[in-house]
């Protein structure tokens, strides 16, 4: 069973990524931000501290993060995985080498996406997502753009943007990725885990970069 883990910045591109890998090689995504998305939702008290925290473009505990995934990762941990949004530092990482033995897995590929910060606030900022059929767009890149002003192509629903896509959330998230999760390229290269792809490239260019990684063609 092949492993991926993805270190990247917020919208550096690994839900694209993610979903080649699933409707090309039948990966099983498990993405930390969608679960915390789920969790927020929930009328409880881990619900409202989860949904706050992620409104102000703050990272959540390690305590919380580690306890959703070990749970969640029982359920993937006989099929090939995409590990997306963890670990976000070296205490998880440490954390994340223990679950994986004691899954008994140990083939696994970290892919660090290497991407400018005007890129990203880009694409962070200028995301509109569709509440009734889910489709998204971006304000700032042609080819993505709704074809009327703030309404979606399939539905015509008013675009939303999420919360934690505005400009100030962008720059928080963006500074505490580079203190927090940066170390992590250290810790992985020392370990011989770790690969790289330009996420300034076109589209079909990244993704045969990623092709090649998996297939053990390049190591960077």
């Amino acid at each position: 069973m092949m492993g991926v883990i993805f270190i990247a910045p917020p919208a550096a591109g690994k839900g694209t990524i993610s979903k080649y890998l699933v409707d090309n090689y039948g990966y099983m995504h498990l993405s930390t931000g969608d679960l915390l998305r789920e969790i927020a939702k929930e009328d409880n008290s881990l619900g409202h501290e989860v949904a706050k925290l992620m409104q102000n473009g703050q990272f959540i505990s390690d305590e919380i993060i580690l306890d959703i995934f070990e749970k969640k990762f029982q359920e993937i941990k006989d099929k090939p995985f995409i590990l997306d949004g963890m670990p976000r530092n070296k205490k998880q990482a440490i954390y994340l080498d223990k679950v994986l033995e004691k899954c008994d897995v140990n083939n696994y590929k970290v892919i660090n996406i290497n991407i400018s910060k005007d890129l990203l606030m880009k694409r962070a900022t200028g995301r509109r997502l569709c509440p009734n059929c889910g489709s998204s767009y971006n304000i700032y890149f042609d080819g993505f753009k709704p074809l009327e002003e703030n309404k979606c192509n399939n539905c015509k629903e008013n675009l939303i943007q999420r919360k934690d896509d505005s400009l100030d959330t962008f720059n928080v998230r963006y500074q505490t990725y580079l203190e927090e999760t940066e170390p992590l390229l250290e810790y992985y290269q020392t370990k011989n885990k770790l690969y790289q792809i330009d996420a300034s490239k076109p589209q079909d260019e990244i993704l045969k970069s990623v092709d090649k990684i998996l297939k053990g063609e390049t190591n960077d």
